[in-house]
C-alpha cells in the first residue's frame, strides 16, 4: 500500500494542512471575521508550503542531487508566487517588495541564525563546504546590487529619474540570465545541494502518489493565498500594523519559514552543509528568480507595476544581511554566537518597520 510509506511526520503535515485549509474556507464561507481569516490561512500557507517541500523531496529522490536542488528552487516558492500575484492584483505594491525581501531576510537571517544557534549548541563549531556556500554567497551580493542601484539610479536628480519600470526589467532579465547560467552550474556541482530529505529506498513514494501530493497542494496553495491576500489589508488595519512589516515579517514567514524547518534539523543533526545550502539556496531563489520574474509578470498584468526600486531602509537591510551572511559563511565554519548575530540583525530589521504607517492610513 503506497499510503504506507508515508512516515508520521509527513502525516501530520498533511492533516495539518487538510484541516487548516477546511477551517479557512469555512471561515471565509461564513464571512467571518478578517483578523480570524487572516490568522488561519497564514498556518494553512505555512502546512501547504512544507507539504509541497515534502512532494518535492519525493520526486526529487529520482533525480540527482543537483538536479533535486533546481527542482526545489522552481516549486518551493509556490505558495509565496500565488500570494505575490493575488496581491499585485490588490494592487499590495509595498506588500509584494517587503514580502520578497521579506523572505531572503527570514531565511539568510532568522532561519540561518536558529540553524547555527541550535547547531552550535549541541555540536560545537560546525563545518560545511566552503566554494559552494560562497557562490551562493556571491550570488546574494548581486541580488542585494539588484536593488540598491535601481534604487539610487531612479532617485529625484538621478540619471534614470522617472524610468523606475524600465530600469527594473532591464536588471530582472540580468537575474533571470544569471539564474539561467546558475543551473548548469549547479548541475556540475557548484551551488546546487539536493533538497531531498529521503532516508532510505523503502521511503520512497510512487511517483503517481508524489505528483499527486504536490499537485494537490500546489492547488490548494492557490485558493488559500488569494483567501490570505483578500484577509491582509483589512487584518492588517484592524490590527495597526504597518504594511512594510506585514510583508517583510508576516507574510514571509507565512509564505516560506516553515518549508525551511527541515535546514535546522539537519543542523540540529550536524549535517552542516547541507542546512547552509537549503536554506541559502532558497534566499537565492527568491532574489534572482522569483523577484524578477514578478517584475516581469506585473508588467503585463495591468494596474501598478513592481519595480526593484524600494525604500533606502530595505534596500539597506538587503545589503547588510548579504554582507554579514557572507562574512560568516565564507570560511566554511559556523558556531552558535555567528547564529546569534544573524538572528539579532533580523529582529533590528523587523523592529525598524514596526511603526511604519499602517495599512489604510
Amino acid at each position: 500500500m503506497s499510503l504506507a510509506l508515508i512516515d508520521r511526520r509527513t502525516r501530520i503535515i498533511i492533516v495539518l494542512a487538510v484541516a487548516t485549509t477546511i477551517v479557512s474556507a469555512v471561515l471565509v464561507m461564513s464571512g467571518a471575521s478578517p483578523t480570524i481569516i487572516f490568522g488561519t490561512t497564514a498556518v494553512a500557507l505555512a502546512m501547504l508550503a512544507a507539504l509541497v517541500g515534502e512532494g518535492t523531496d519525493q520526486i526529487g529522490a529520482r533525480l540527482s542531487p543537483a538536479a533535486t536542488g533546481i527542482l526545489q528552487s522552481a516549486l518551493g516558492n509556490l505558495p509565496e508566487l500565488f500570494i505575490s500575484i493575488f496581491s499585485l492584483q490588490a494592487g499590495l505594491i509595498v506588500v509584494v517588495q517587503s514580502a520578497l525581501i521579506g523572505s531572503i531576510l527570514a531565511n539568510s537571517l532568522l532561519v540561518l541564525g536558529i540553524a547555527f544557534v541550535v547547531g552550535g549548541l549541541r555540536h560545537g563549531t560546525q563545518r560545511f563546504s566552503g566554494p559552494s556556500v560562497r557562490a551562493i554567497a556571491i550570488l546574494l551580493l548581486l541580488a542585494s546590487a539588484a536593488l540598491v542601484i535601481p534604487t539610487l539610479a531612479t532617485a529625484p536628480g538621478a540619471p534614470d529619474a522617472g524610468h523606475a519600470s524600465d530600469l527594473s526589467v532591464v536588471v530582472s532579465i540580468v537575474l533571470l540570465a544569471v539564474f539561467v547560467g546558475s543551473v548548469p552550474f549547479a548541475i556540475a556541482g557548484g551551488a546546487g545541494t539536493a533538497r531531498s530529505t529521503v532516508a532510505t529506498e523503502d521511503q520512497v513514494w510512487p511517483a503517481a502518489l508524489a505528483i499527486g501530493v504536490l499537485a494537490v497542494a500546489a492547488v490548494a496553495a492557490a485558493f488559500v493565498a488569494d483567501w490570505f491576500v483578500e484577509a491582509l489589508q483589512p487584518a492588517m488595519a484592524s490590527l495597526g500594523m504597518s504594511e512594510a512589516f506585514a510583508g517583510l515579517v508576516v507574510v514571509a514567514i507565512a509564505g516560506n519559514a516553515v518549508e525551511n524547518v527541515v535546514g535546522v534539523t539537519a543542523a540540529a543533526r550536524n549535517q552542516a552543509e547541507l542546512a547552509v545550502s537549503l536554506i541559502l539556496n532558497s534566499s537565492l531563489q527568491v532574489a534572482i528568480a522569483l523577484t524578477p520574474a514578478l517584475v516581469l509578470i506585473s508588467m503585463v498584468m495591468g494596474g501598478v507595476p513592481l519595480t526593484l526600486v524600494v525604500t533606502p531602509l530595505l534596500a539597506g537591510s538587503v545589503v547588510f544581511a548579504g554582507l554579514l551572511t557572507a562574512f560568516i559563511v565564507y570560511d566554511g565554519e559556523s558556531n552558535w554566537l555567528e547564529g546569534l548575530a544573524l538572528i539579532g540583525l533580523y529582529v533590528i530589521i523587523a523592529a525598524s518597520v514596526w511603526w511604519g504607517p499602517p495599512i489604510g492610513a
